[in-house]
């Protein structure tokens, strides 16, 4: 900072004329200090905004592609979700449906000969996909195409016939499975078949020791049922019917 200072006047000259000195004072130490911090703090918002200036593209681009992975990673996992849910759709509707029976056979209390009863739920036996047992038959659940089958096995006494008591020389046996359909209003026969025990030649499929004769009437074929259409068995010498350890069972599944 500049000052005026005026010297006294020359005698000489007299006192109208004096010399005019200009003295330079230095600002403080607290006012310097300030102007110091005020540029100092200009320079680091000039450097900030540079800084952000330079950064920001890349910032932004970043947090573009964070933001585009967790949406990704949202679309991968609904993505999972949606996949297993119709896995598990495509399952289930694929899943054939089935039924397969294990056969039963007991005389009534007075002695006279029974019927064979189907049993679902033990042993082997099973119903899945809208099949069930009704009265003895089998309830198809959706019209299509179905393949059935049945089994009956026997084991019949045979003998000579010229003493009492010996034996049967002679017994025929007979499988047969019936189908009942609305469309007909009237049973028709799907499958049977005649075998005759207790023959004087062997059976290549049974087998014969002069005291009995064991063999089994298996029938099988694929068929259009409709919904709603009921199939029953029917068999004859359920006397010597062999109904333990799945020798005697009745089933349909669906194709």
């Amino acid at each position: 900072m500049v000052s005026h200072t005026t010297a006294p006047g020359d005698v000489e000259r007299g006192l109208d004329e004096r010399m005019v000195v200009l003295v330079e004072k230095k600002p403080s130490a607290g006012r310097l200090c300030k102007m110091s911090v005020a540029i100092l703090v200009v320079a680091l918002c000039l450097g900030g905004i540079l800084l952000l200036a330079w950064f920001w593209p890349g910032l932004k681009q970043s947090g573009q592609t964070e933001s585009g992975q967790t949406e990704a990673m949202l679309q991968t996992k609904s993505a999972e979700k949606t996949d297993h849910h119709s896995t598990l759709r495509q399952i289930s509707s694929k899943a054939k449906a089935a039924i397969h029976l294990e056969g039963n056979y007991e005389e009534d209390d007075d002695g006279s000969q029974g019927r064979l009863e189907w049993k679902s739920g033990q042993g082997q036996a099973f119903a899945q996909g809208g099949f069930r047992l009704e009265g003895n038959k089998i309830v198809i659940p959706h019209t299509g195409l179905y393949f059935v089958y049945s089994q009956s096995s026997f084991r019949v006494s045979c003998g000579d016939g010229d003493e009492e008591g010996a034996g049967q020389s002679h017994v025929p046996l007979s499988h047969r499975v019936w189908r009942y359909t609305n469309s007909l209003g009237k049973e028709a026969s799907l499958m049977n078949a005649v075998r005759s025990a207790c023959q004087n030649a062997p059976q290549e499929d049974g087998f014969r020791d002069g005291q009995g004769w064991y063999n089994a009437i298996y029938l099988g074929a694929v068929f259009k049922l409709n919904k709603g259409d009921r199939l029953r068995t029917e068999t004859n010498q359920l006397s010597e019917l062999e109904t333990d350890d799945g020798k005697t069972f009745f089933g349909v599944f669906a194709l």
